[in-house]
């Protein structure tokens, strides 16, 4: 098989590379001076089982564009077959028609990816489930529970752990933390006024002296989880983290985030840490190159994804 990176994340791409031993395919990625994407593969891919990561992180235009054009050349390439590697799917909080004549972004760059020549999507924990059904071809949607479960047993063995659900729509993914702890589980009910802007309303669960950790798929402005974080200390926790897949991070989240009674916000390195994230002193990362390399490996042999996560 063949992995391929675009710009986005690079170090992960690398990572993978380095959990198969395999090294990365010769590519040039580059702009014309008007800013169009080219992109030119460098060796020969016929009948190759192709795999190309890239996440549509900021800028995601641009990082989308390259993805596209990138399967475009696979296809016109020969490419037996091309996986879409997406650690991070962007546009994918656009699920759903949240008022009248808005779009569906998600359904859109589902179909832009098939098109443009992808036979397989290989994500991690998209924003909702039911993405996966944007897609007419096979999709594996990937889990960072393990890795997150794995990292909270080694920092937190023996404490008094209570496993917290930002908002209601997360409590699924929080619910089966807490389960493979063997914690409790507790829910913010917040109030959203406008998109970007949170307010926390109450807390469901007595959440007094435990060491709280809030479980979310995609930490962006980062109000919610900072607001949060007072809320639980302010009911009595004993100390708050984070555990969330996607630091998207933007704005001025990462001051904000320093600012917080958070003592640890952990995310996987789906999206290239920024300078601001890496020296951050409670913002860290976990790989998740073994991950994405065991379902490569999986996928590439046609053997079951699913069971990694049995």
């Amino acid at each position: 098989m063949k992995i391929l990176t675009g710009s986005s994340n690079r170090p992960l791409a690398e990572a993978i590379c380095g959990y198969l031993n395999l090294p990365i395919t010769a590519a040039t990625v580059r702009r014309f001076s008007d800013m169009e994407v080219f992109v030119e593969i460098l060796e020969n891919v016929r009948g190759e089982d192709v795999f190309f990561i890239q996440s549509t992180s900021y800028p995601a235009n641009d990082h989308l564009m390259e993805l596209l054009v990138g399967m475009d050349a696979l296809k016109r390439g020969s490419a037996r077959r091309i996986t879409a590697l997406l650690p991070y799917y962007g546009y994918a909080r656009q699920d759903r028609k949240s008022g009248p004549r808005t779009p569906i972004s998600a359904k859109l760059v589902a179909n832009l990816i098939t098109i443009a020549g992808a036979n397989r999507v290989l994500t991690l924990d998209l924003h909702a489930g039911q993405i996966q059904g944007f897609f007419d071809i096979p999709t594996d949607n990937l889990f960072a529970a393990p890795v997150f479960v794995k990292d909270i047993e080694e920092k937190y063995k023996g404490d008094k752990l209570m496993i917290v659900s930002p908002d209601v729509g997360g409590v699924v993914r929080a619910r089966a933390i807490a389960k493979r702890l063997d914690a409790d589980l507790a829910i913010i009910d917040k109030r959203r006024e406008k998109a970007g802007v949170s307010e926390v309303m109450n807390i469901i669960g007595d959440v007094s002296g435990h060491r709280c950790i809030l479980i979310d798929d995609i930490v962006d402005s980062a109000g919610t989880l900072c607001n949060a974080a007072e809320a639980l200390m302010e009911a009595g926790a004993a100390s708050v983290s984070a555990y969330v897949t996607h630091g998207v991070l933007s704005g001025g989240a990462v001051a904000r985030v320093a600012a917080s009674p958070l003592d640890r916000l952990v995310m996987t390195d789906s999206i290239m840490a920024t300078e601001a994230i890496q020296v951050t002193k409670n913002i860290e990362q976990l790989s998740i190159a073994p991950l994405l390399g065991e379902a490569i490996l999986r996928i590439s042999g046609e053997k079951s994804v699913s069971s990694l996560f049995d």
